[in-house]
């Protein structure tokens, strides 16, 4: 996988994220298992603003040229999404977070691990 398709694949992914958390936080704690509140909620359509917004960055740069700049957005998103695959399965070890939560899992591993190819190809 190429910076291009990890770049797209993510905005693709946050945008579909973001929209879902702004518009219906609900359906997102339904599919994780977990019971919606007010506070769960502001902090989703938080949350869903945080998407958007890496969601334009990366679409923004995804024909960067291979450079520092594009290492550092590839070291970033592989940190944040191997983060995010890590505490994903510390809550459904748990058993805070549904199975549903391994969908995110699994999509979070595979986009962390394009960004991967992505730096170590560019070196």
């Amino acid at each position: 996988m190429n910076f291009t398709i990890a770049a797209v694949a993510t905005s693709i992914a946050g945008l579909i994220l973001g929209l879902g958390w702004l518009f219906a936080g609900g359906l997102w704690f339904k599919r994780l298992g977990l019971e919606a509140s007010a506070s769960g909620l502001v902090i989703g359509r938080r949350l869903g603003a945080v998407y958007l917004g890496i969601a334009m960055m990366l679409f923004l740069v995804r024909s960067a040229p291979a450079s520092e700049f594009r290492s550092s957005v590839c070291m970033a998103m592989i940190f944040a999404l191997g983060l995010l695959a890590l505490l994903g399965l510390i809550e459904f070890h748990a058993k805070r977070a549904g199975p549903g939560i391994l969908l995110s899992v699994t999509l979070e591993v595979l986009l962390a691990a394009g960004f991967a190819y992505s730096l170590l190809v560019s070196i």
